[in-house]
């Protein structure tokens, strides 16, 4: 377990797949697709962002959101436990609150149980919780950007985290909430920016979850740590959009040429649905519908970015390297295995082979929507 984790939160690993692909932008189009289904609730329309990661599929979305929702208050929460992760998002913020000045944006560490309420589950983190709220000056995206850099050093307290004995997984040392929002703006946000020990009202609207999951975590596990409590923080007539990563790929035909027996992608749309009866149990639970679409509208298909005299003519070693990386990220191949492939040299002429009989490689991911009942 540990070292699949080690892997599959690689820096290098993941910086280079968030480049040398469209994943995020075409996962931002799909979910998009929902918000002509979602409507603000009384004071703003709410939006959580269930891991984050470098906020590209969040900014895509919100560009989106600005022009179905110009003049509606915000309340963006994102959640993201890793410091870098953090960085590269809030230096998207500052021209986010340029388009959209009537905007709250708020960033924590919390698990999925906690961050739809910004607040930890045990007695003993909230007393340790850190809090800050950050009224941002000025008027030009220059402005806040350059207020929003000089938090960098104080989150690097505040996002420390350890591994998880258990799971192999970071959690933080100590929960935390960043609160941005613009001055000038305060007296209509007032309502809607979040304080220690209050309610964020009936829930969001909108809940965001993108790869919020490691392929090979039980169905059981997926549901109860992840898609039940994330599921419970809508708001009535609210939309949680999952995606995941779901195989039947070119990129998938490249790990089997190495590991021929290689399955990651075993638990799709309909594994959990199934699985939803058993875990949605609490009070409220019975508004919650797991919705079924077909696969033209739940298959998400991304490229690997090539240029077309690259698979044409010649299939340099660059093009082989991105999309070996990219096949084993999405595959969340643990790090001995990957070592003994590069070492060998076997994913070269796999990958090879791939890339010439698709003039290219693709991936697949999988959305499924859960709704709450609008009454």
């Amino acid at each position: 377990m540990t070292a699949v984790a080690r892997f599959f939160d690689s820096r290098a690993a993941y910086l280079l797949f968030s480049t040398a692909t469209n994943e995020k932008p075409v996962v931002a189009d799909r979910i998009g697709d929902e918000l002509d289904k979602i409507a603000p609730g009384e004071r703003a329309l709410q939006v959580l962002d269930a891991g984050m990661g470098d906020a590209t599929v969040l900014t895509e979305l919100m560009r989106r959101l600005h022009r179905a929702f110009t003049h509606i208050p915000w309340l963006i929460v994102g959640k993201e436990i890793s410091l870098e992760d953090v960085r590269l998002s809030l230096d998207k913020v500052a021209d986010r609150l340029l388009e959209h000045p009537e905007m709250v944006f708020v960033v924590t560490n919390m698990s999925y149980r906690e961050a739809p309420h910004l607040m930890p589950l045990r007695e003993e983190a909230r007393a340790a919780l850190s809090w800050t709220t950050v009224p941002l000056e000025g008027s030009t995206a220059f402005d806040f950007s350059r207020q929003i850099r000089e938090l960098y050093p104080s989150l690097v307290d505040d996002w420390a985290v350890r591994t998880s004995e258990k799971t192999g997984n970071p959690v933080y040392l100590r929960p935390s909430v960043l609160v941005l929002y613009r001055r000038d703006r305060e007296f209509i946000l007032n309502d809607i920016i979040p304080k220690p020990d209050t309610s964020l009202g009936s829930g969001y609207q909108l809940i965001i979850a993108s790869q919020p999951y490691r392929a090979r975590t039980s169905v059981d596990q997926k549901m109860r740590t992840v898609v039940a409590p994330l599921a419970r923080a809508l708001a009535p007539a609210g939309r949680m959009v999952v995606v995941h990563s779901h195989g039947n790929d070119p990129g998938l035909e490249i790990i089997r040429g190495v590991w021929p027996d290689e399955d990651p992608f075993q638990t799709n749309r309909h594994v959990l649905a199934d699985a939803a009866g058993d875990h949605f149990v609490e009070p409220g639970d019975e508004d919650l519908t797991f919705e079924s679409i077909p696969d033209e509208e739940a298959i998400i298909r991304y490229q690997l970015h090539a240029m077309p005299s690259e698979v044409q003519e010649h299939i340099g070693t660059s093009l082989i390297v991105a999309a070996w990386n990219a096949a084993a990220y999405v595959a969340q191949i643990d790090e001995e295995r990957l070592s003994e492939a590069l070492s060998s040299g076997r994913y070269v002429p796999a990958t090879r082979r791939v890339i010439q009989e698709y003039e290219g490689v693709w991936f697949n991911d999988e959305a499924f929507v859960i709704s709450r009942d609008g009454r």
